[in-house]
């Protein structure tokens, strides 16, 4: 791959490199008036570019568009290893390389995370391309279950258990039963605003759950739901919201005779890719309008998760470093009969395949959005998270390091993004924007975090001293 430029002939590769380098840096005044003023940064930045990657780029774009998605400018530089910069097909990346080139971009999980999803937001916004976004609506909504009264603790008889099977059967021989009907969310309104965290507090058996799965298309079709719930207008049966939508069980459900790896492997291959190939060949083709040579790194990781069909992906090592599952990342899942990995490592590789899946295709849905989406190059094009308690069994640390990943997805990608959590750590509260509150099937509270206090203290509720807001609004909130 380093022959196609010609490299060989150094006076041909010199003329070749000045060329594109007086075109491209006298492409400012396009650049400038066709993709807004932010662009003029960009530009600057782009003329600190070194030759070699410049020299690398123009062997790429002299190739035809479906091997320039597939190519990219490798750069081997770091602390140990001084190979330099060349062309590799980003498919052929072995396990070695997938592992030292996540090593490089994230070193450490916080700040290096943020740094990236800063760096690929700019690099969609230098082109001018809006980030969709989903505004999630609900309604008037009430969730209604059927259930059969029991008077006292009926024996275990083989008369009791097969009516329990069979509840039409005391209906056919016309046994008494007495049926009664649980509302489980009773008319509930809300908005889930896009670009905010969003944070379910609530006791047990307050409808947390039920409330994520009805607004996730995930409901029990025996429940009686009435009511309206829509993304961005359209309403979930105009759709289908597992295609746009993600919801994470509170129960960790694995296969234990797979590796952490493998699982997270398996999960994106199920879900595939989506469009983000078309949307690569878009976003390189208005690079290539605009002259804009990329970030090397930012690019490689780009089109690395872009491609369909890949058993081992660049996304699989970047999601096991963010969720600290790297060390483990070989180790077998396990069971109760199985040693494998822990209770926490296992409640993060639950969270990791959320981020796998949402890789699921947007396509044939009235949400369909043919443009740049940041979320797109991260986990898919979901837009939309409902989280179930995923800290359970994590301590503190942990928990506030999820969340603060997803925090950073929810702020630059402007995903949207709701979390159910029990008893969250104040500096794990902290990161959230808004709240929702919820007692005994109604909400209690939605609003800003900054007003809760205000709000219960205009109800004259008000939060004891040195006591967590958290713990405060779950007292208050308990029957």
């Amino acid at each position: 791959m380093d022959g196609l430029a010609g490299t060989d002939d150094l006076e041909s590769a010199r003329t070749e490199l000045s060329e594109l380098g007086g075109s491209w840096r006298s492409s400012s005044r396009y650049h400038r008036s066709s993709f807004g003023s932010d662009s003029a940064s960009s530009l600057a930045e782009n003329v600190y570019v070194d030759d070699e990657t410049v020299l690398k780029w123009a062997e790429i774009e002299k190739l035809p568009v479906f091997e320039q998605s597939r190519l990219s400018v490798f750069d081997e530089k770091d602390e140990a290893n001084s190979k330099g910069k060349r062309v590799v097909n980003v498919t052929k990346l072995g396990p070695l390389e997938r592992q030292m080139f996540i090593q490089k971009i994230i070193k450490h999980i916080e700040h290096d995370n943020l740094r990236l999803l800063h760096k690929m937001r700019k690099r969609i916004d230098k082109v001018g391309v809006r980030l969709p976004s989903i505004e999630v609506r609900f309604t008037n909504l009430r969730v209604e279950a059927e259930c059969q009264v029991v008077h006292g603790k009926p024996l275990p008889t083989l008369w009791n258990s097969l009516k329990d099977m069979l509840p039409d059967l005391t209906r056919i021989t016309g046994l008494s039963s007495e049926e009664a009907k649980i509302r489980i969310i009773d008319d509930v309104s809300g908005v889930i605003k896009p670009g905010r965290m969003t944070l379910l507090l609530g006791p047990p058996g307050c409808g947390k759950t039920t409330l994520l799965k009805a607004l996730s298309g995930n409901l029990n079709k025996s429940l009686k739901v009435t009511g309206d719930v829509s993304y961005d207008g359209y309403k979930l049966e105009e759709f289908v919201p597992q295609k746009t939508s993600a919801y994470v069980s509170q129960h960790d459900l694995h296969i234990p005779q797979m590796t952490v790896r493998e699982t997270l492997d398996f999960s994106c291959r199920c879900q595939g890719v989506g469009n983000r190939a078309e949307i690569m060949n878009e976003l390189t083709r208005r690079e290539k309008e605009g002259k804009i040579i990329p970030d090397p790194d930012v690019d490689t990781y780009m089109k690395a998760i872009a491609v369909e069909g890949q058993k081992a992906t660049v996304q699989t090592d970047y999601i096991l470093k963010i969720l600290g599952l790297d060390i483990c990342a070989d180790t077998l899942v396990g069971n109760q009969m199985r040693i494998g990995i822990s209770g926490g490592q296992k409640k993060r590789l639950t969270t990791g395949k959320s981020m796998a899946t949402l890789r699921a295709s947007a396509k044939n849905t009235p949400l369909t959005f043919l443009v740049m989406d940041e979320a797109e190059m991260i986990v898919g094009p979901t837009k939309a998270l409902f989280l179930d308690e995923i800290s359970i069994g994590l301590d503190s640390s942990t928990a506030y390091q999820t969340v603060t990943c997803l925090r950073q997805l929810a702020h630059i990608t402007e995903a949207t993004v709701l979390i159910s959590l029990l008893q969250p750590a104040p500096e794990t509260f902290d990161l959230f924007d808004d709240i929702i509150l919820m007692a005994e099937g109604k909400i209690v509270y939605h609003g800003p975090r900054d007003y809760v206090l205000e709000f219960f203290k205009s109800c004259r509720f008000s939060c004891p001293e040195r006591k967590g807001v958290a713990d405060f609004l779950q007292e208050a909130s308990a029957p």
